[in-house]
């Protein structure tokens, strides 16, 4: 006999001593039960050919006389009963098995990949809005619907630790990592001939490590349903060679081909060249990759909409009544002066740089590889003297290096991948990461110059150090402007180089600490394995006043919003992208502070600085204040080279001063007419990318989803799962009425004395094994020091399973099953039902079944037979109002009660319609976000009837009756 017929899911069984609900199986001998009011972690599966006595049947009894209490615990056992539902009755069945309550707006890329037959989306919020929450959501309603078995997440090799933490956290799913170091642990786990790739059914990948040759085709071929690319635009297509970007795109686009879920992530999928963001438009469908939004059709535009999904923090900071505190960004920029010796090597830097590039010096190749090493050297100089004696001395380690070798090597790398990889900053991902020294190893040199080098790298050696270094001496005072306050800042200091990385731990240490003794101060670099970041990083957020210093090793992916609050860019990035990747570790949803600062730190004397400045990041940054979009990298990268280029290298009669005038340029063009058509040039490319922004935004808003099409939906969840206001509720009640606990009010949330907890509690809440009260709040962001209490969280669950286990077992403290009073909130005697309601549907693709559970209030006033119904809102009302006007004896109590529980089978054709209508809602809840994937339909199986009667509630009038 076949689990389906004997025992079908959502019925009750008794099995072992215990009652059970029956869940949906795969396998028709295989019996997979949960207990009732049970959690997840008690599922048993019962294997039938075993001859075990089988389970059987049971009724869930109603409450009697013995279950009488007080009404006011009535509201304890509806709110632990719902909060204690998992299998979801609404169309959202994830949010029962979340540890966090999503934001509303996060629900719409859930709601979007709900009306495909096959999930493929490109998440494109902008950074900090909540892509890894959205594609979360994404990957647990997929199996909870049972529509996959498996995913993976696909990332670069420093966010692996990060988005296994993520699945833990607030999936409780336990995922592995695989790459090059736990690849062979991982195969020895596996037996047979499944792979690894098969045998895990949820994986996170390193990009880095599944790309190469020898992996990409197998786990193509193995991959699970869903597959999750974060950082997609590392993936992109790449205009140019870029090998380590051309095998990631390989590896998508055939995980791609073979036309399952898919999810893209990226706060900045557009680089700025229109054919690599044609590339990932082309991963989600064929012929994509040539879509020109501008001048793309109605149909067109209302097609991608249902697959790309872009929104401006502003778009969704007041959503469906829902305010999203994201921190508000104090940006300012801190000017600083060289010292006389630094600017008298700055002046033999640029001299010696010109040279290199003067005109006719060398054949046209070697001549573009020297113009790219002086200014890769430039840069480097002016990031720290440790960056830029790196450079020289390496390069000094190989003067007996043949001329014709460094020609050959200077042809062999593509004048547009030397510039991004070593001197501009539009490269992806972590191994864009540079040593200072590599800009100039493609450059052949002459024995004069080589003689240049030598005494340039003895002229650096002493700038070292606050006297020489004003930079660095700028920076120190601002950080302890910074971290002096009432309410110090956590801060990061980003590095174009890992040289300069180095030496600020060395140089900022010792000059933040004289003056704060007890501050923190780490380096991480892309030199240290992931686990040694995360170490460094954790042992600062310890720490009351804490600086991190890191390369764009950190950049992207990272979350830092937990320990700090401020960024100060120590090197001007030359890409806007890459200062919106940087600003937003801090700057995004969850960070608890008000308000994040964010310093752009440049020489006033510096010509590098004020062109990028005035040429780019501030134009782009009063682009993103006007119109709120973030403008990629222009196409032509080369417009910004040739234009810093132009001002350093190529115009000698430009002297060696910049001046500031009164609009705040750092270097003025008005006199030079090919420097002017530079600046023109990036202006067009500026105007351009705002202009297809604008188009992508204009042709999303007008289809995207909107806020009415999901508002009764999240409604019904809330009621029915409870939000965090029913939450706290719960917990203050249950803790301080029901078991004693002492809960008092403290700033932003509560403070939970510790004393009274039973173990079970104890242990589950963070924090009571070692304080005499543990600060708990309901609400996120969190504020620092307080611990987050959401519907899933283990204590929150262990509570809900105390009341009903104790309730249910009529032992100890517990909540009333059965309540008699009296009260003012009814003219006429009214019965209150709280009803467990479970529905079995059908979801016509793949055969699959699903229990949904939910708890419905219900009633009627009057007689049974000829009374008034009430609805569920009524009766709520009546639940959280009603208060006893005067008391009843207990045999007056328990009188009543028989009369109701007597009366209740006349009830019994009403509360089967309710069950069916309830069905009905549930099938049509459903279907509202499949309703164009006719493959996805449903259907109700069966309401499993009766409804379980877990309370029994008279309202009596005030006076006798």
């Amino acid at each position: 006999m076949s689990t389906a017929t004997a025992w079908p899911a959502g019925s009750l069984v008794t099995h072992r001593g215990r009652d059970w609900v029956v869940l949906p199986s795969s396998d028709p001998e295989l019996l997979l039960l949960q207990p009732l009011g049970g959690g997840e972690d008690e599922i048993t599966g019962v294997w039938l050919p075993l001859g075990e006595t089988p389970p059987r049947a049971v009724r869930f009894e109603p409450p009697s006389a013995a279950d009488l209490g007080d009404f006011a615990t009535a509201r304890l056992l509806h709110d632990a009963a719902r909060l204690a539902l998992r299998h979801a009755a609404g169309p959202f069945r994830c949010l029962g098995k979340l540890s966090f309550r999503p934001r509303a707006y996060q629900l719409v890329p859930l709601a979007l990949a709900l009306r495909q037959p096959r999930a493929r989306l490109l998440i494109a919020d902008d950074v900090g809005v909540g892509k890894t929450v959205e594609a979360l959501l994404i990957a647990r309603e997929l199996l909870e619907r049972r529509l996959i078995r498996r995913f993976a997440v696909l990332c670069l090799p420093h966010l692996c630790e990060q988005w296994q933490a993520e699945l833990r956290a607030k999936l409780d799913i336990e995922a592995v990592v695989l790459r090059s170091g736990t690849q062979a642990r991982l195969d020895r786990q596996v037996s047979g001939d499944t792979s690894v790739y098969e045998h895990f059914p949820f994986q996170v990948v390193s990009l880095d490590f599944i790309k190469s040759d020898a992996r990409r085709e197998v786990f193509a071929a193995q991959a699970p349903e869903l597959v999750i690319v974060d950082e997609a635009h590392a993936c992109a297509r790449p205009a140019g060679a870029a090998p380590a970007q051309q095998q990631r795109h390989h590896l998508v686009a055939r995980i791609a081909a073979r036309g399952e879920h898919l999810l893209l992530l990226s706060a900045t999928p557009h680089s700025g060249k229109a054919e690599e963001f044609g590339s990932l438009l082309g991963l989600l469908r064929p012929g994509w990759e040539r879509l020109d939004l501008p001048t793309a059709t109605a149909a067109q535009r209302a097609e991608l909409a249902g697959h790309l999904v872009q929104r401006r923090r502003a778009d969704v900071r007041h959503w469906l009544g829902e305010d999203t505190p994201f921190p508000e960004r104090e940006a300012c920029e801190l000017r600083y002066a060289l010292s006389p010796a630094y600017l008298a090597l700055f002046h033999r830097l640029l001299a010696f740089t010109r040279g290199l590039v003067a005109p006719g010096a060398c054949g046209q190749a070697s001549g573009r590889a020297r113009f790219w090493a002086a200014l890769g050297l430039l840069r480097g100089a002016m990031s720290s003297p440790a960056a830029g004696l790196a450079m020289l001395r390496k390069r000094l380690s190989r003067l007996d290096e043949a001329p014709s070798q460094a020609a050959a090597t200077a042809h062999a790398i593509p004048e547009d991948d030397l510039f991004f990889a070593t001197v501009a900053d539009a490269g992806q991902g972590p191994e864009r990461e540079v040593a200072g020294s590599a800009s100039l190893q493609c450059a052949p040199w002459t024995h004069t110059q080589r003689r240049h080098l030598r005494e340039l790298a003895q002229a650096l050696q002493p700038l070292a150090g606050v006297q020489a270094d004003h930079k660095l001496a700028a920076t120190a005072a601002q950080l302890l402007a910074w971290l002096r306050g009432p309410a110090p800042l956590g801060v990061v200091v980003f590095c174009r180089y890992l040289e300069t990385a180095r030496y600020l731990g060395e140089h900022l240490a010792p000059l933040l600490q004289a003056d704060l003794p007890r501050l923190a101060l780490e380096v991480v670099t892309s030199e240290l394995a992931d686990e040694q970041r995360r170490q460094r990083i954790a042992t600062l957020g310890r720490a009351r006043r804490r600086v991190l210093v890191a390369t764009d090793c950190l950049s992207e992916g990272v979350n830092l919003q937990e320990h700090f609050s401020a960024v100060l860019h120590y090197d001007l990035p030359w890409n806007p992208n890459r200062l919106e990747q940087r600003e937003g570790r801090v700057d995004r949803f969850g960070q608890p502070a008000a308000t994040v600062s964010t310093c752009l730190l440049y020489g006033a004397d510096n010509p590098m600085d004020g062109v990028v400045l005035d040429v780019l990041l501030r134009k782009v940054r009063e682009i993103h204040r006007a119109t709120g979009l973030h403008v990629p990298f222009p196409e032509d990268s080369g417009a910004v080279a040739d234009t810093i280029a132009r001002a350093l290298l190529l115009d000698p009669q430009r002297g060696l001063s910049t001046r500031q005038g009164a609009q705040g340029l750092l270097f003025d063009f008005s006199d030079d007419a090919a420097g002017a058509a530079a600046l023109r040039a990036v202006d067009r490319e500026l105007d351009e990318a705002v202009a297809q922004g604008q188009a992508a935004r204009d042709a999303l808003a007008a289809h995207a989803l909107r806020p009415a099409d999901i508002e009764a939906d999240l409604r019904e969840v809330d009621e029915a799962l409870g939000d965090p206001p029913a939450v706290q509720r719960f917990i203050l009640r249950a803790l301080a009425d029901l078991l004693g606990v002492h809960v008092a009010a403290q700033g932003a949330g509560w403070r939970v004395g510790t004393a009274h907890l039973p173990p079970t509690l104890r242990e589950a809440l963070p924090g009571a094994d070692s304080a005499e009260a543990v600060s708990v709040s309901f609400h996120s962001p969190t504020p620092a020091g307080f611990a987050y209490l959401g519907r899933n969280h283990s204590f929150v669950e262990r509570l809900c399973r105390l009341v009903l286990d104790n309730t249910l077992a009529r032992q100890g403290p517990r909540a009333a099953r059965a309540a008699v009073m009296r009260t003012p909130a009814v003219a006429v005697k009214t019965t209150l039902l709280l009803l467990r309601c479970r529905t079995v549907l059908a979801v016509e693709q793949g055969g699959q079944q699903l229990v949904a559970e939910e708890m419905l209030l219900w009633g009627w006033r009057g007689a049974a037979s000829r009374g008034e119904l009430l609805n569920t809102a009524q009766a709520r009302v009546l639940l959280e109002s009603a208060g006893a006007a005067s008391d009843l004896s207990p045999q007056a109590r328990a009188a009543f009660l028989d009369h109701e529980l007597c009366q209740l089978p006349r009830q019994a054709e009403a509360l089967a319609a309710l069950g069916e209508a309830r069905a009905g809602h549930l099938v049509s809840a459903h279907e509202r976000f499949g309703a164009l994937v006719q493959a996805q339909r449903c259907r109700v199986l069966r309401p499993l009837l009766p409804m379980d009667v877990l309370g029994v509630y008279v309202l009596l009038p005030q006076g006798p009756t």
